[in-house]
């Protein structure tokens, strides 16, 4: 699938622990910590979306986007992987690989039994995938046709390639189906930033007809992609059937960033329509203005800083941004000028804190407030390296990343560079060809050998963040300290502890090995110092300031779209108060956008909690159902990360995995249609022991930690429990040392919910540590949870599927523990089952 200002990042590959074989002299290979256990992941690269999942003479095939070539995003190929059981899988051949002139984007797969297309037999059919092709000169997507007449062993495009062009830039992720009864082809495919789904049909796949739109409609927030169109009966009833259309977004989610959406309703052969649409959301409390930004200039006592906000508030987009959406009125705060590039500061006259909440609308790029920044004045020190000068002198380059000396900011073709002290900056954004636009080069730029005199080494590092474009410090020619830019081409400082390395002959090495995007690293003003540099802030925030003290913060999501954002300030009535609006960002989505700020004695309602969601989690995405599975049922899998974060998780050669497949249903529930999920039966036959049980243990505002019989790092577990006076219960899964994840219910607010905040590796992202929950009523006074655990995610399926969360964990591989823990009063568990599986 195409992703629109995709880039992709890395970060440091995760330690490896070797064991010994008992009874052996010879080590065993490494334990990956991360690597799932009972989730296909590759065996090393890139992969996100699942496209084509179909069943195939006897085997489960599921193709995906996939980098052949390295763990960030890039050279979109599919990939391929068979199973017979949707457990085991095995990984084959890359299927369908990119071009110098066209990836190949997401699609799906179909098994051609009569032979319309030609390209196989009835005897033989043919299985055809229909995909979006990205065309690298143009960015055009259009939609066109490979086919395998060997079980997907090996594809031949099609030479009339593409069959379905509107020369848009946004048009992807085909989704077919055989429409039973009109006997033709049905495809809906996303027209992504109109937010439409667009429904064609054909007679044989290659020429197709426009049959209708849907959309848009409830979650808006990002680009609408990965559709899916289904039917399924209600209640298990085969002849009441209700269709499904899963519209995944990014971002936008109920989690934040990329997710699913799902639509219930009819669709006739040629029009689509949905029962649960959501046209009368309600608005926000009355209240007391502090500002409405509904006049040409900022209300008076508003005061700026900087060039991002301008003179006053703007009538909706810039020059080159997106459409901007969710304000009120004509008039908003927006500091997308200058492209993006500009920064500064908005602040508001002092007001008195007097109901208990701020309301307010909030856009834009998520960068969140961060703690300990300073100012961009580093401590006083010596400066042993500023590249102020002609040609790399005694350091030494190696490839042809580097050019010829140090750059006067940009390179060729780049943008954005600054941040750094002087006139100079080394910066690895070259090519072979000194003119030429790119960033593929390659190589490394190394100091001579220096004495290490101070018990730090402050030093300005920009560019991506992956392991592979780092700042690295050398000794005896071992890496002993590693930093990275933060996709940014804004150089911020960055500070080494070498407190324990003083005396040491030392070497500074920039080392650049990757030629996928942010691929480049830059650096400047190497310094030893008794003290450490603090970091810029980079944020795009909206803060609440009392007593010079920030007490509270929102930033935006990476969309154009503003949502509500509530502060609880009850605690801070009649205090004086000052807003400040914060651009200290000049990468992408570096900007803010604010509306409508006003004092109230009730939150607003957060609008997503209205639409209907696949997952609460922050980690399922591109939801795909398999075609042609023989005995009817209809089975999803999906990709487990989010694009918030997914360049950045710390697994290191590999990145990405994909869901349990999970078995889909309809089911009235409280009097609504809810889709629900449930682990595929299948997955029961990977226990590698027997399971461990446990019926009624009462827990009353404390932790039981179970035997170890029922501890793990892979783990099935069932769980009833009877709902008491406890506030709060649940159940602690992936525990040890200070580490847990926290599968819970929160008796008051009727949620589920999974706590990452403690899981494990978790500062790769700010947007990764977190609380999501998901609605779940008690059934009777029950609630009734299956979680699977693996060694780097936990997904949760509450009452009979209709709540799923599904998370990703960095936990130690040691931390394996299961507790049971109740707060605020007591609760029952009456009955769990952990199962190992393996």
């Amino acid at each position: 699938m195409g992703k629109s200002a995709i880039t992709s990042v890395i970060a440091s590959l995760a330690l490896a622990v070797p064991l010994l074989a008992a009874g052996s002299a010879h080590a065993a290979e490494p334990v990956d910590p991360y690597r799932p256990q009972v989730h296909f992941a590759p065996e090393k690269n890139w992969i996100n979306d699942p496209n084509g999942p179909v069943w195939y003479q006897g085997k489960y095939h599921m193709f995906f986007q996939h980098n052949p070539e390295a763990p960030v995003w890039g050279n979109m190929s599919w990939g391929h992987a068979v199973s017979t059981d949707l457990v085991h899988w095995e990984e084959r051949p890359v299927a369908i690989p990119h071009s110098d002139t066209e990836a190949i984007f997401s699609g799906s797969v179909v098994v051609d039994s009569q032979n319309t297309s030609g390209f196989g037999t009835k005897a033989h059919p043919a299985l055809v995938a229909v995909y979006t092709s990205y065309y690298e000169a143009t960015h055009v997507q259009a939609q066109s046709l490979a086919y395998s007449t060997d079980a997907g062993e090996t594809w031949t495009k099609y030479q009339g390639n593409p069959v379905l062009d509107l020369g848009s830039t946004e048009f992807r992720d085909p989704k077919v189906f055989w429409y039973g009864k009109g006997g033709y082809w049905v495809m809906a495919v996303a027209l992504s930033a109109e937010h439409k789904i667009q429904l064609y049909r054909s007679d044989n796949l290659k020429s197709w007809t426009h049959l209708s739109d849907f959309g848009p409609a409830n979650a808006v927030g990002g680009v609408w992609e990965m559709p899916d169109l289904f039917e399924l009966p209600v209640d298990g009833r085969k002849k009441n059937t209700k269709w499904v259309m899963v519209v995944n977004l990014n971002p936008g989610s109920i989690a934040g960033g990329s997710g699913a959406q799902y639509f219930v309703g009819n669709f006739d052969g040629t029009q689509f329509t949905a029962d649960n649409v959501v046209t009368d959301l309600p608005g926000p409390p009355p209240g007391d203005s502090i500002a409405d930004f509904e006049q040409a200039t900022y209300p008076d006592g508003w005061s700026t800083t900087g060039t991002a906000f301008g003179s006053g508030p703007v009538q909706g987009s810039l020059p080159g941004q997106n459409v901007v959406s969710g304000y009120e009125g004509s008039g908003l705060v927006n500091s997308f000028v200058d492209f993006d590039s500009a920064q500064g500061t908005l602040t508001s006259p002092a007001f008195t804190v007097n109901r208990d909440y701020v309301n307010l609308l909030v856009g834009g790029g998520f960068h969140p407030r961060e703690q300990g920044a300073g100012d961009g004045t580093p401590p006083t020190g010596t400066v042993f390296e500023d590249f102020e000068h002609a040609d790399w002198g005694a350091w030494t380059a190696t490839g042809d990343a580097w050019g010829s000396g140090p750059t006067a900011g940009n390179a060729p073709c780049q943008g954005g560079v600054s941040g750094f002290t002087g006139a100079l900056v080394a910066n690895s954004f070259h090519n072979a060809d000194p003119a030429a636009c790119g960033d593929q080069g390659t190589g490394t730029l190394t100091s001579p050998p220096f004495a290490i005199t101070s018990p730090h080494i402050n030093f300005q590092v920009g560019g991506g963040a992956h392991e592979d474009t780092a700042v690295r410090l050398l000794v005896n020619g071992q890496v002993v300290r590693s930093t990275s830019g933060r996709e940014s081409e804004t150089l911020n400082w960055a500070s080494w502890d070498v407190s324990d390395l003083i005396g040491t002959t030392a070497q500074i090495e920039l080392y650049d090995a990757n030629t996928g995007g942010w691929g480049h690293v830059s650096a400047d003003q190497f310094m030893f110092s008794d003290a450490a540099a603090l970091p810029v802030s980079t944020e795009t925030t909206v803060n609440l300031v009392v007593d010079g003290q920030t007490v509270r913060t929102a930033t935006g999501s990476d969309s154009e779209t503003l949502n509500w954002v509530s502060w609880k300030v009850s605690d801070l009535k009649g205090k004086a108060a000052t807003l400040q609006i914060v651009d200290r960002n000049s990468s992408g989505w570096g900007h803010i956008l604010a509306d409508q700020v006003t004092l109230a004695d009730a939150p607003v309602p957060n609008p997503l909690s209205n639409y209907d969601w696949v997952d609460f989690g922050k980690d399922n995405y591109a939801a795909q159902t398999f075609s042609n599975v023989p005995d009817g049922r209809r089975i999803s899998v999906a990709w487990m990360n989010n694009w918030q974060y997914a360049g950045v998780t710390p697994t290191g050669t590999w990145r990405g995995s994909m869901s349990i497949p999970r078995e889909l249903g309809l089911r009235t529930i409280d009097g609504k249609l809810r889709l629900t999920q449930t682990p595929v039966k299948t997955l029961n036959d990977a226990a590698t022991a027997r399971s461990y049980t446990r019926y009624c243990l009462r827990v009353r505002d404390q932790v039981i930690t179970l035997p170890k019989a029922a501890s793990g790092a892979t783990l099935k577990i069932t769980a009833d429990f009877q709902v008491g006076s406890a506030k709060e219960f649940g159940l602690y899964v992936r525990s040890g040392a200070d580490q847990k994840t926290v599968v819970g219910y929160d008796r008051s607010a009727g949620s589920l919910f999974v706590d990452r905040t403690n899981s494990g590796a978790d500062g790769f992202h700010p947007a990764f540590a977190g609380v999501q929950s998901a609605p779940l009523a008690s059934d009777h006074g029950h609630v009734r949870l299956t979680v699977v655990v693996d060694r780097s995610s936990v997904e949760v399926f509450g009452g009979a599927g209709q709540s799923v969360i599904t998370d990703l964990i960095y936990p130690d591989l040691a931390s394996q523990g299961v507790a049971v823990y109740a707060k605020g009063g007591d609760a029952t568990l009456t009955s769990l089952t952990v199962t190992p599986l393996g």
